[in-house]
């Protein structure tokens, strides 16, 4: 990148960074091994004081499940159509989470997630540990339920295998019972199987890989517990116990049904609901049983364009059953804690999941996911400490970047934050553009694009691009090439240039510099929306209309999140 550019941060601040972000990437991990912390500037669940305050993860970790290993904790959370997909999060103490890998680098079919398939693709994953393997299950609605294991959880995983083939099955759970047979446990998308709200059961192999027994229906919600789904399934003190959400996500309470028999009938009770508090659903999520004797839930709340964020609940198993969360008139309904002591645990150390990026390392950061299985065209990182991204092809009859499976996004950390970028565009050709965006079903981005000997700094905006809304383009400025080949073959035009995106209370604006110092603003101010059953993410764009010729690229130095 352009020394110059670089000498315009002083050195004391670009410590700074350093020193807060924690930059150093995890490529991989081992259990034991040192690596290096990372601490969010915007979002920190660890008070310091023996206590958390909720949301333990304030980003988009939709449909979460949890597996106790040991002292280890695992997470893993629905991807949908971005890749990489199932994320893998460890963490000592529920609190403090940090990424260390993805399950999934492709998704299957590829001739059909080789491009965007918004809301499709991995739903509601439940992650389990059995002799030694560590085991996730999902189910994909348009095509059946799906298994990968892994023996250590930040990977390598292996292939996914289809265990059931069909349409409609989803949120998927296994259980290995004390005999060492296989169960799994599944709602039903009414989108594809014209019903839902029942939970079913059939037997698997034991080694998990295929089903031995017919399906069974275990429990229907009705009207009582309409849109009964994303079961988990667990034993303990001879009962086999099912917690799942009913209600709706944004209107529901969470279930506990219990019974001597795998196949029911089960009994089922209200265990937490919204009662009298602001957190809405509250929805899916997974129970874990300590090494230490404590019992925990994690579960999302959906705050729309931010995405479903995971809450941690104490449960308390006294009467019998899993009251989660504060049950204040002892009827055995909880509502959830915002602040609460946090579990016991040997670990002191305070961690966050990776925002900021140096792009110093030659892996991609461990934040980062593509809206389509990943094509090498695309970009990859560098040896010399940035990123490069290519502008990819636009189909002729484009609309809008919702059909685009190049974007490289990540999750919103928090409700307010700073996102600031530095990069260096090369434009081979009029019509090649990049930049950043706020990326969902309404997006907005703020981009610079060759006109002739010139860039255009552009917003593009989009309203309804999941129901075909049609990009808009408003140029803010132009602005002179601050470099240019000299040679004659497929010469470039190079724009050096900060951009930035400010959140604050769902609303997002843009703003630019030239030399890192002083910003201006640009354009209008955006409501963020979220995506398809996913939250709004943040990132980059780089694009080409005039597919002739050799592609432009960003060439991105650093993304940085900060207050």
């Amino acid at each position: 990148m352009n020394n110059q550019l670089t000498s315009l941060f002083s050195k004391q601040h670009i410590a700074r960074i350093v020193r807060l972000s924690c930059v150093a990437l995890l490529i991989g991990w081992l259990p034991g091994v040192a690596v290096a912390q990372y601490h969010s500037e915007v979002w920190n669940p660890d008070l310091g004081n023996g206590k958390y305050k909720n949301p333990v993860l304030f980003a988009d970790y939709s449909d979460p499940d949890v597996v106790a290993v040991g002292d280890d904790y695992y997470l893993t959370a629905s991807s949908f159509n971005c890749i990489p997909g199932l994320p893998i999060l460890h963490s000592k103490d529920l609190v403090n989470w940090r990424i260390i890998g993805y399950a999934l680098q492709e998704q299957e079919p590829r001739n059909l997630f080789d491009s965007p398939q918004h809301g499709k693709g991995v739903w509601a994953p439940a992650i389990r540990f059995h002799q030694g393997e560590y085991y996730i299950y999902w189910g994909d609605p348009d095509h059946g339920v799906f298994m990968v294991k892994a023996k250590n959880p930040a990977g390598p995983w292996e292939k996914p295998v289809c265990v059931i083939e069909g349409k409609g099955m989803i949120d998927t759970c296994p259980l290995w019972d004390d005999d060492g047979r296989c169960y799994l446990v599944n709602g039903w998308a009414g989108s594809r199987a014209g019903f839902n709200s029942v939970l079913t059961i059939r037997e698997l192999s034991a080694d998990g890989l295929r089903p031995i027994g017919r399906p069974r229906m275990v429990f229907d919600g009705g009207q009582q517990n309409h849109t009964t789904e994303g079961p988990k399934l667990y034993k303990r003190d001879g009962y086999y116990w099912i917690m799942c959400p009913a209600g709706g996500v944004q209107h529901g309470w969470q279930l506990a049904m219990r019974s001597k028999d795998i196949y029911g009938p089960y009994e089922a009770r209200v265990v937490m609901a919204q009662g009298k508090t602001d957190i809405n659903g509250p929805h899916q999520g997974g129970w874990v049983h300590t090494s230490l004797g404590e019992d925990w839930f994690l579960h999302f709340n959906d705050k729309y364009a931010y995405g479903r964020v995971v809450f941690l609940q104490p449960v308390d198993w006294s009467t019998g059953w899993p009251v989660m969360g504060l049950d204040k008139d002892h009827d055995g309904t909880g509502e959830p804690y915002t602040t609460y002591r946090k579990p016991k645990s040997a670990s002191t150390t305070m961690e966050n999941p990776q925002e900021s990026d140096e792009f110093n390392d030659t892996e991609l950061g461990l934040q980062w996911q593509w809206h389509a299985n990943y094509n090498q065209l695309w970009g990859m990182p560098t040896s010399n400490g940035s990123l490069r991204l290519y502008t990819a092809d636009l189909s002729s009859d484009f609309k809008s970047l919702w059909e685009a499976g190049n974007l490289l996004l990540q999750k919103l950390p928090a409700p307010t934050f700073t996102t600031t970028t530095k990069i260096r565009f090369a434009s081979k050709e009029d019509g090649q553009y990049g930049g950043i965006i706020m990326m969902g079903m309404n997006y907005q981005a703020l981009v610079v694009n060759r006109v002739g000997q010139e860039f255009q700094l552009l917003q593009l905006s989009c309203r309804g691009a999941d129901t075909g809304g049609v990009e808009s383009r408003s140029v803010i400025a132009m602005l002179k090439p601050t470099d240019r080949d000299t040679i004659k073959y497929s010469p470039a035009l190079y724009m050096d240039i900060y951009l930035r995106m400010t959140v604050a209370d769902g609303k997002c604006r843009f703003s630019y510099s030239l030399d890192g110092k002083q910003f201006k603003s640009a354009g209008d101010e955006f409501t963020l929306r979220q995506g398809k059953w996913i939250g709004a993410k943040m990132g980059y764009v780089s694009e080409r209309t005039n597919t002739k010729g050799n592609r432009g690229w960003i060439d991105a130095d650093w993304f940085r999140v900060t207050r």
